[in-house]
């Protein structure tokens, strides 16, 4: 969504910052380094969101990037891996500092987020391993040679982010670039490469 920031609310690792869409304020929960790329309190602001809905509750979370909204599900997919916990870790680590720990199964570096003890961190490494291992280089390293850049390197890389191998993603954002034409946008490649990788 894009809107306009009015407000943050800082605690230990994770906080809160409050969205005015239209002039509705929203509660969004965000992970610390989320909170710091928003700007200051009055600014425009562009943030990817997940809707988490429980019997008795509603929250709106809120990230900076496509990426790390992701990188939120996909630690989310692990037993005992709360929204509280992921955020924790998102504001701990780096993706590429994720993505490494993961690929190399350093559950210490994982431990490092408020929350997770070293047996929660190990069953992360263990369970999330082969999926940061799928994925199509380092993030925040340059692109592997011959992968695309800009929105379809950014297509390709969702892809892989959520477990897709490199030959696929890079294959079917392929299909959907040529079915969508070169002005197509991050979202709509993303979604026309999801519905090619799965046939």
């Amino acid at each position: 969504m894009i809107a306009k920031l009015t407000g943050r609310l800082d605690s230990s690792g994770a906080g809160h910052a409050v969205i005015d869409v239209g002039g509705v304020g929203y509660l969004v929960e965000a992970s610390a380094r989320t909170l710091d790329a928003l700007g200051p309190v009055g600014g425009d602001v562009t943030i990817h969101t997940e809707m988490l809905v429980g019997e008795d509750f509603l929250r709106l979370l809120g990230f900076a990037k496509a990426e790390e909204r992701d990188w939120f599900r996909l630690l989310t997919s692990v037993q005992g891996v709360g929204a509280k916990v992921a955020l924790a870790i998102l504001s701990a680590l780096e993706i590429g500092d994720l993505q490494r720990a993961l690929a190399s199964g350093d559950a210490a570096m994982i431990a490092r987020a408020n929350g997770v003890g070293p047996k929660l961190a190990q069953r992360i490494a263990h369970e999330l391993k082969d999926k940061a291992g799928a994925l199509g280089g380092i993030a925040g390293s340059s692109p592997a040679r011959g992968t695309p850049s800009g929105p379809l390197g950014d297509a390709v890389a969702a892809l892989t982010g959520l477990g897709f191998k490199p030959g696929e993603a890079s294959a079917a954002v392929a299909a959907a670039s040529e079915e969508l034409g070169a002005g197509a946008s991050l979202d709509a490649l993303v979604r026309a490469a999801l519905k090619k990788a799965a046939k």
